[in-house]
């Protein structure tokens, strides 16, 4: 007889009891709050067509696929990476027509072609949310407020926010620090490592002040709005403080205005969400584009989340006690407690064990007595 396998590929794994349970309260617990705020849930398919999931995404992105042809339609299909981009997708068409701005929330697996060390699961639960039509301060400032609400609600505490400025580099090389794109590809390079001395040897000494202007929110500020002598960036400066002000008090804030892993398609502000105790950002958000289905661009501003560590490290999980229900039990008092928030576990057999199923409490005439 064949021995039974319980191999998974790399990346994959089963989420069992409690972790399952515990995914779901979580999950629950987050869509319940973006629908507080007037978030309408939509529901995109894992798969779709490659050429459109493609054309919706930029960069290095497309590589991320995980492609299959379909036997249907012969055509060649594509697991998601992201659901972002099928929000736009669905904003663009399905509801071009809705008034705006629309409020859109999601909650779905993605499928990562490869890993990360410091993730190595490839299917992640991804929950987010839209606001598509304006990006607006006010917008971003309300897209930012409701990101950090939603972690409080899933248990979340000591919550960092860390603001970034996805094109500056753009600006500053189409600028007063001109750089071809080659040159672009180095600095940012060596903006990523914090390489001060990678800089120099380039010759990119312009852009030195920026690894400086990093961290506590305004202290970093201060010296990026002294690097920024000719108000370039004067107006998104502007906004990035008024979204922080917005927000004060709600969490920690910090500024990495070259910050740019996550952010291949965000526009004039994005932001990673940390907590204390997590290694890694625990989401992220900010401004982008989408195209209408006129082909003409359309501003929104969201997140996204990544809540596999929180579930890993028992957040969601709440511990309900189990009534163990004998043979010949009354149905009507059972269905008394499950009303009154109890769980039960109805015995199949006179053999079946109480303890053994999990149970903290038997039921005894007319009222569970603990065991």
């Amino acid at each position: 007889m064949q021995k039974l396998s319980n191999l998974l590929p790399e990346g994959f794994h089963d989420s069992l009891p409690p972790h399952a349970e515990a995914a779901s309260r979580l999950q629950r617990d987050v869509l319940d709050t973006l629908a507080s705020h007037g978030y309408a849930r939509v529901s995109p398919p894992l798969a779709e067509y490659e050429d459109v999931l493609a054309n919706r995404m930029t960069g290095s992105a497309k590589s991320d696929l995980m492609r299959f042809v379909d036997p249907i339609s012969q055509r060649t299909l594509a697991l998601r990476p992201d659901i972002t981009m099928q929000i736009g997708r669905i904003a663009a068409t399905s509801l071009a027509g809705q008034a705006r701005p629309l409020r859109l929330s999601y909650s779905g697996q993605v499928l990562k072609l490869r890993s990360g060390q410091l993730r190595p699961e490839r299917s992640r639960l991804q929950i987010g949310a839209e606001l598509i039509g304006t990006d607006s301060v006010i917008a971003a400032s309300e897209i930012v407020s409701v990101a950090i609400e939603a972690l409080e609600q899933a248990g979340v505490s000591g919550i960092t926010v860390d603001f970034t400025m996805p094109d500056l580099i753009d600006i500053l090389a189409a600028g007063p620090l001109p750089l071809n794109q080659a040159q672009i590809a180095e600095v940012r390079a060596e903006l990523d490592m914090k390489d001060a001395g990678g800089l120099a040897e380039i010759g990119a000494n312009g852009f030195l002040p920026l690894i400086e202007a990093t961290g506590p929110f305004h202290k970093a500020m201060e010296k990026l709005r002294n690097f920024d002598s000719e108000g370039l960036l004067a107006s998104r400066l502007d906004g990035i403080a008024e979204i922080a002000a917005s927000i004060a008090g709600q969490a920690n804030l910090t500024l990495d205005p070259t910050e740019r892993h996550g952010f291949e398609y965000q526009s004039w502000f994005g932001f990673t969400l940390f907590a204390e105790g997590f290694v890694g950002a625990l989401g992220r958000g900010g401004s982008y584009e989408i195209m209408d289905a006129q082909g003409q661009p359309e501003s929104a501003v969201g997140f996204s989340l990544y809540p596999s560590p929180l579930i890993d490290a028992g957040f969601g999980a709440k511990a309900k006690e189990l009534v163990f229900l004998p043979l010949g039990h009354d149905s009507t008092i059972s269905k008394k407690l499950r009303s009154d928030g109890w769980r039960t576990a109805a015995a199949l057999s006179d053999k079946d064990d109480a303890k053994a199923m999990g149970c903290t409490h038997i039921l005894n005439g007319d009222k569970p007595e603990k065991l």
